[in-house]
């Protein structure tokens, strides 16, 4: 399982950002969470199968959310990620 931590800046709140970004990862079996941060940005941790999470991490690069767009992304696996039954945003 890889296990990844990524926080994406631009246009990523108030436009369903965190919404789609579940859907994808419900579509892929992927669990974690997408959470708003203060600065603007989203943080996202994701866990799943290598081919799964890459895929998810093109998604989320693309904007998941048609009226969201991605300007900036920071991505690091972190193996300590705990793993959970599912994808909230929170």
């Amino acid at each position: 399982m890889k296990k990844i931590r990524m926080n994406v800046a631009g246009r990523v709140q108030g436009v369903g950002f965190r919404f789609m970004t579940k859907m994808i990862a419900d579509e892929l079996g992927i669990t974690g969470f997408a959470r708003n941060e203060d600065d603007g940005s989203v943080t996202i941790e994701a866990v799943g199968p290598e081919e799964k999470i890459n895929l998810f991490i093109q998604k989320v690069k693309a904007s998941p959310s048609p009226y969201g767009r991605v300007n900036q992304f920071e991505i690091e696996e972190d193996f300590q990620i705990k793993e959970t039954s599912r994808f909230i945003a929170l």
